[in-house]
């Protein structure tokens, strides 16, 4: 978590792995600020700026307050209307994403970002890709995190 200088705006920094990459800027980070870059919807994550520095590489994105490390391990019980209002907000996201032709690829709760106001985001879309429509499009099948 950071805050932007300029804005004040609370926003996430994502450090990029580079110590196992030889031939420069890894496929995965380029495919996933690609795809960010097309993206553009209330319950997305959205890329706000690229930034290098001299330590890891790292893209900012700007993400609400509420995904914190200390939350995560929080246990929240939510009320019905508050399920059914940040399920229809994934599935609205998912909607979306499907509409502009993207695969998450890595639905879970750690990726599903949740501000003071109730707002959903979808985010983490290191694993997405872009898909053409067509029935045999070759994807990697397994697929998972934890």
């Amino acid at each position: 978590m950071a805050k932007e200088m300029r804005t004040g705006e609370i926003v996430a920094l994502k450090k990029i792995r580079m110590d196992n990459e030889r031939e420069g800027f890894p496929i995965t980070a380029i495919r996933e600020i690609k795809i960010l870059k097309k993206l553009h919807h209330q319950n997305v994550i959205q890329l706000k700026e690229i930034v290098t520095s001299p330590g890891p590489e790292k893209d900012e994105q700007g993400r609400p307050a509420h995904d914190r490390p200390e939350m995560r391990t929080m246990r929240m019980r939510f009320s019905i209307p508050q399920i059914k209002c940040y399920m229809r907000q994934l599935l609205t996201g998912l909607h979306y994403c499907h509409l502009d032709q993207v695969l998450h690829r890595d639905i879970k709760g750690s990726n599903l970002l949740i501000d003071n106001e109730g707002n959903l985001k979808l985010s983490d879309f290191d694993l997405a890709r872009s898909f053409s429509g067509e029935q045999n499009a070759n994807l990697t099948n397994r697929v998972i995190t934890l």
